[in-house]
């Protein structure tokens, strides 16, 4: 088991009922397979009610279908913008995210760069001290 997560599973699991069905119908509603569908339904609606011979529900100009329209744009308007201020939730979510992950590297390069410069400088002491052996020597 992962003990560990990462800052999407941490706001995924943050998020209550009313959020993810928002964000599930803005991904919904922006999709292809949406724009598909509502085009096939509407072009279905317009030609019952323009060919049908005994029964037109919604006769021209189609004023059921346009409060129809106007009904879901109402309610997918306020969905879409809930949508939109999570995903900037996310997005400042990741930039924190990002910046402790940049502060924890810049602190282990200096670490690292401590350690390196402790070990070139004692090779350096060990060759001055040959050095200078060789020195007395010769």
């Amino acid at each position: 088991m992962n003990l560990h997560k990462t800052w999407h599973e941490k706001h995924q699991a943050s998020l209550e009922f009313g959020q993810r069905l928002a964000d599930s119908v803005a991904n919904g509603m922006g999709s292809w397979r949406f724009i598909i569908i509502q085009t096939l339904i509407v072009v279905v609606w317009m030609t019952l009610n323009v060919i049908g011979l005994k029964y037109q529900w919604d006769v021209y100009p189609f004023i059921l279908l346009n409060l129809l329209f106007s009904t879901q744009a109402a309610y997918a308007a306020p969905i879409i913008m809930m949508a939109q201020n999570r995903q900037s939730q996310r997005d400042r979510a990741q930039a924190d995210a990002d910046y402790e992950t940049n502060c924890e590297a810049k602190k282990e390069i200096e670490e690292l760069l401590t350690k390196l410069n402790s070990i070139e400088i004692d090779k350096l002491d060990k060759i001055l001290a040959i050095l200078e052996k060789m020195d007395k020597k010769g």
